[in-house]
């Protein structure tokens, strides 16, 4: 017959070996149950070990009972542990006979805000990072979007990219004529028209001015402490504002920075307050430079450009093949030998009188007889085209019906 302790005891709790992260701090509770068949005869006493180094007898509570057949018995062991240090973690063997169960504690990682913490502070230098570009590339990312996608503005029967309204006093003479000028049309390729005389003498446009605008797409004012000193922009600048904004759409005025933050001015008020109607541009210390923001500002407050192969002139005007009589300031309009250019008025100084204060131009003689032995082709050929009413309809002038009530009032 085998011995009442031969059969070694079998272990319920745990049923594998248990691996246990804990927090620094934990209270935990380390349970091993055993059972085994036979009587009160066979008893068996539990020992814990911690990292191989045995644990005192008194370590743990232990408690033992008969299962409901009373053909077997159980023993529970626990093992009551306090992690305050981190020499507190480490293996826990639980031993009964020959049966073991084995628990091994380990230090949590602490949860802190640290994370967190970084990954802000990445994501607000990745946000400071795409400012910072927005801020220095932002013109040129513009400037490069209006000149592959932008609207082109041709076909309008516009023969200047800009009017130029400034003062005649040497200081404003010379920063349209040695800066403005030769930036925007020597390196940019836009076509001017300067204007020394008030634009607007009586708060009223002129018919002269009306003229002229109408073969501008943009107005770009020179707005400085001279500027601000004529009657119109001391009475009514607000009224002449309302004018030229019927003129000519968001016009352009260039302030200079070490006077603009000193003048208390009514008319930097009114520009302060309609910055969406119109386009306030700031000249600095800096703006000299080709490439600072001025510039590149500027360009974007003025058209697009279109530049096509072929000979010198306003690329605009060449793709309208303008033969319109108002604009050629000849009054022999067939004779082809007065005019520069076949294709039309490529930007001539107009007349200091306006349309409607000189005489009506001169109508066309009818042509001479032909001299003997001249054939009619070459007459014919001599001639200038006929001027047809209808010639005038098929074109697109709805943008300087006011010029052309200037000139055909009283023809």
């Amino acid at each position: 017959m085998a011995a009442p302790c031969s059969v070694p005891p079998e272990v319920l709790v745990p049923a594998t070996n248990q691996t246990l992260e804990l927090a620094l701090g934990t209270c935990v509770a380390l349970n091993c149950t055993v059972r085994w068949a036979g009587t009160g005869q066979c008893q068996h006493s539990p020992a814990w070990s911690k990292d191989g180094q045995w644990l005192s007898s008194g370590s743990s509570q232990d408690m033992v009972w008969f299962a409901p057949n009373a053909s077997e018995q159980l023993l529970s062991s626990v093992l009551q542990l306090n992690l305050t240090h981190d020499s507190d973690f480490g293996v826990f063997t639980c031993w009964v006979s020959n049966a073991t169960a084995t628990f091994t504690l380990r230090r949590a990682a602490v949860a802190g805000h640290v994370p967190a913490v970084l990954a802000s502070l990445l994501v607000l230098a990745l946000l400071m990072l795409v400012a910072g570009l927005y801020v220095r590339c932002r013109l040129n990312v513009l400037l490069w979007y209006r000149n592959r996608y932008g609207e082109m503005e041709i076909n309008d029967g516009k023969l200047y990219d800009a009017y130029v309204s400034h003062t005649s006093a040497p200081d404003d003479h010379k920063f349209v004529q040695f800066i403005l000028k030769p930036q925007l049309e020597n390196l940019y390729g836009y076509k001017l028209f300067l204007d020394a005389d008030t634009i607007l003498p009586h708060a009223e446009p002129s018919a002269e001015l009306v003229m002229t605008m109408s073969r501008c797409r943009r107005l770009i004012v020179v707005l400085s402490v001279a500027y601000l000193e004529q009657d119109w922009c001391n009475h009514s600048f607000r009224e002449g504002l309302w004018r030229l904004l019927e003129l000519t759409s968001r016009p352009i005025f260039i302030v200079f920075d070490g006077r603009y933050r000193e003048i208390q001015h009514p008319a930097i008020t009114h520009l302060r307050q309609h910055r969406g109607a119109v386009s306030l541009l700031l000249w600095r210390e800096g703006s000299m430079t080709p490439s600072s923001d001025f510039w590149k500002e500027l360009c974007l407050a003025l058209p697009r450009r279109v530049s096509l192969p072929g000979p010198v002139g306003d690329p605009q005007t060449r793709l309208q093949g303008d033969k319109d009589p108002m604009l050629t300031l000849s009054s022999t309009y067939g004779d082809s030998g007065s005019d520069l250019h076949p294709d039309g008025d490529l930007g001539m100084v107009l007349p200091s009188r306006t349309a409607c204060s000189g005489p009506p131009p001169p109508r066309l003689a009818p042509a001479p007889a032909p001299a003997a032995g001249m054939e009619q082709p070459q007459l014919r050929d001599a001639q200038g085209p006929e001027i047809q009413d209808s010639d005038l309809g098929s074109r697109n002038y709805s943008v300087r019906r006011d010029f052309y009530c200037l000139v055909m009032g009283d023809v």
